[in-house]
């Protein structure tokens, strides 16, 4: 190799070390990017009614903030309340599992019950994991102000590029070679309305799976069924696992107030699923791009390794970006072009060369 291309080499090296190690920054960033793509649809229904863009992006923005408070102030002042009730009642229901097991020996005895564990042998079992959970559970909160600085930066960023987007886009274009910036501003196009598509079909979800949750959970008599409700709905945004979530509190919830009631949330929770995955998706998810399942879980395990929680929920609108920009760069403009050069210019389809810098169009402002 000559000199050039070993020094080549290693800024490339260099540069992806660099992007390793900046990774949760963009991983934020492209957070932000996907709130102000959402947000930018309602600034854009603002802009028609004949208001100002940012006039139009600070109401945005407001909606967007009270959103989270008014989730927020439902959400976590009942669990705390919960949480304190939790821990005089885990004792309360070790001693009623005591007497159970107790008052079982007592009717069946021999050999049935010779291998049953006491409830001082399952106590002693479980004090390690209760310990490593309670060491953990206080480490997170621990963590609690870096969360916050993080939202702050992402609150930032989304209110900068909801604004005035324009010369961002411009400036990423600006990353590609002159015969290619029109191009991969189209690309960028339908990667918008990609994601726009999927918010949209999420937030559809959200709202039905909350709903049909609160009724449910109303029916069973499950305390705090609004919190529970809301949960359900907000991580129905994070698919796989988001419900799997969404289960653990109405069932702890419901196994201390009756333990039939744990079942009876099982089995609601699952014919909840059931109903999403083979009618409510179909049918709102037309018009989102086409993931495969497979795909999706395992997106959302190597995100989830590599990147964190952060990386588990960005993974669906990652995939979905990565996706169009194979298919459009990679299979379209690579592939399918290969050798096409030796075809008459009525069979071939060749990428559009413009030459000097492409204008960029601003989208949100244009419409």
């Amino acid at each position: 190799m000559k000199m050039g291309q070993w020094i080549g080499l290693i800024a490339l090296l260099v540069s992806m070390y660099i992007l390793w190690q900046i990774r949760q920054v963009l991983l934020l960033v492209f957070m932000a990017v996907v709130f102000a793509t959402a947000l930018n649809r309602l600034v854009r229904r603002l802009r028609r009614s004949g208001a100002k863009r940012g006039f139009a992006a600070l109401l945005a923005i407001t909606c967007f903030v009270v959103f989270f408070i008014v989730f927020a102030a439902v959400t976590i002042p009942p669990f705390v309340e919960q949480f304190q009730q939790l821990t005089e009642l885990v004792p309360r229901g070790l001693e009623r599992l005591r007497i159970w097991v107790e008052a079982l020996r007592t009717q069946l005895p021999g050999q049935p019950l010779r291998y049953l564990p006491s409830v001082n042998d399952l106590t002693r079992q479980i004090q390690p994991f209760a310990s490593w959970a309670f060491n953990n559970f206080f480490s997170l909160f621990s963590n609690f102000l870096a969360i916050l600085l993080n939202l702050l930066l992402v609150m930032v960023l989304t209110i900068m590029l909801l604004v005035n987007p324009a010369p961002y886009r411009h400036g990423f274009v600006l990353l590609f070679p002159s015969f290619y910036r029109r191009r991969a501003d189209e690309i960028l196009s339908k990667c918008e309305i990609a994601l726009v598509n999927w918010m949209g079909g999420i937030l559809i979800n959200m709202v039905v799976i909350g709903l049909v949750s609160a009724v449910g959970l109303w029916i069973l008599r499950v305390p705090l069924v609004l919190a529970n409700a809301a949960i359900a709905g907000l991580l129905e945004a994070i698919p796989t696992v988001g419900p799997t979530l969404s289960l653990i509190p109405p069932m702890a919830i419901a196994l201390l107030d009756a333990p039939w009631k744990a079942g009876a949330v099982l089995a609601f929770y699952v014919g909840i699923q059931q109903l999403e995955q083979f009618l409510l998706v179909p049918f709102v998810m037309s018009k989102q791009v086409a993931i495969l399942p497979a795909v999706t879980l395992l997106s959302q395990v190597i995100f989830a390794i590599f990147f964190g929680f952060l990386g588990l929920f960005l993974a669906i609108p990652l995939v979905i970006v990565g996706q169009i920009w194979v298919e459009e760069v990679l299979v379209k403009d690579v592939l399918d072009q290969w050798g096409a050069e030796s075809k008459s210019s009525k069979t071939s389809a060749p990428v559009e060369v413009v030459n000097g810098p492409v204008e960029v169009i601003d989208h949100a402002a244009e419409s």
